[in-house]
């Protein structure tokens, strides 16, 4: 892997965080319910992915049993991750529910380390410190763990963590199948996972205006995805769990500005000390090598 393709990776994730971050807003204005917007973003992407994947080579093929496997779990887990997420942002504030939704930044830069089987070396260590220090002076002020949002606060940390087991299908994934070929396949399983669980809920599943569902499927998964996805497989889990860490601070500035949602000085010391951790991650002595060879 050359530096530059390693710089390219880097970016792409975090272009990739940022666009993910307006997801809570286009679900809040999506117009239908909850886990009917994690269909509409699974289902409207697949064409888009589809055609993207066969002009770049990457034709979409059914994989071997092993992988067909793989992949139906990562859409589980992705399916479930949305179901709960997208109920918990309706029932919490943007930043909250992007904060905890984003434990799955520290349980994947966990499993890269205990994969790695190596303690963090120094600069590793500190921007570790900084960006645990910047996620909790984000919820310093979030700790308006009032019962008006702990239940949407439990719903977006649950999923979290089952983010996290899709980070980590994800990675096993990416050692053999193409990033675009994975991210429709587990699109795909997601998908369907979500339809009949949205109509048993009894939600509202056609909205009155199709611009923000669309958005919300190209702008989370065909971009925001895409580019994590790619990504993914080439840079290792440390450094992917601090750039989601980005997200947290980025919906909080757009619940600001949207819906007049609360900024204190304790969130932008905590945005700044996680935009610090980003920048010491990256300096000479970076990050953990990935453990096992990815293809590009």
């Amino acid at each position: 892997m050359t530096p530059s393709a390693h710089r390219f990776a880097f970016l792409a994730i975090l272009v990739g965080s940022t666009t993910l971050a307006f997801g809570p807003w286009l679900v809040r204005l999506s117009g239908v319910g909850p886990v009917a917007a994690g269909f509409w973003r699974l289902a409207i992407a697949l064409p888009f992915l589809f055609i993207i994947a066969q002009q770049t080579g990457q034709a979409v093929h059914w994989p071997r049993k092993r992988l067909v496997w793989l992949t139906a779990f990562a859409g589980f887990f992705f399916a479930a991750d949305l179901a709960a997420w997208h109920v918990g942002i309706n029932m919490t504030k943007l930043g909250n529910a992007t904060l905890f939704g984003n434990v799955s930044s520290f349980a994947f830069a966990a499993w890269g380390l205990w994969l790695a089987r190596q303690w963090p070396k120094p600069l590793q260590a500190t921007a570790l410190g900084l960006a645990a220090a910047g996620a909790a002076l984000l919820m310093g002020s979030s700790a308006e763990l009032s019962l008006s949002h702990v239940k949407g606060d439990l719903l977006a940390l649950s999923a979290g963590l089952l983010y996290a087991g899709y980070l980590i299908a994800v990675q096993k994934a990416r050692g053999a199948l193409e990033p675009l070929p994975l991210l429709f396949l587990s699109s795909a399983f997601g998908a369907a996972m979500l339809l009949p669980l949205s109509l048993a809920l009894g939600e509202q599943i056609i909205p009155a205006n199709w611009t923000y569902i669309v958005l919300l499927a190209i702008g989370s998964q065909v971009i925001g995805q895409g580019l994590l996805v790619y990504g993914i497989g080439h840079v290792p889990p440390l450094i992917v769990g601090l750039i989601l860490l980005t997200q947290p601070a980025i919906s909080g500035f757009v619940g600001w500005a949207a819906y007049g949602e609360t900024l204190s000085a304790l969130d932008w010391i905590g945005a700044a000390a996680i935009a610090a951790a980003l920048v010491l991650v990256r300096l000479p002595q970076r990050g953990l090598r990935t453990p096992v060879e990815q293809p590009s």
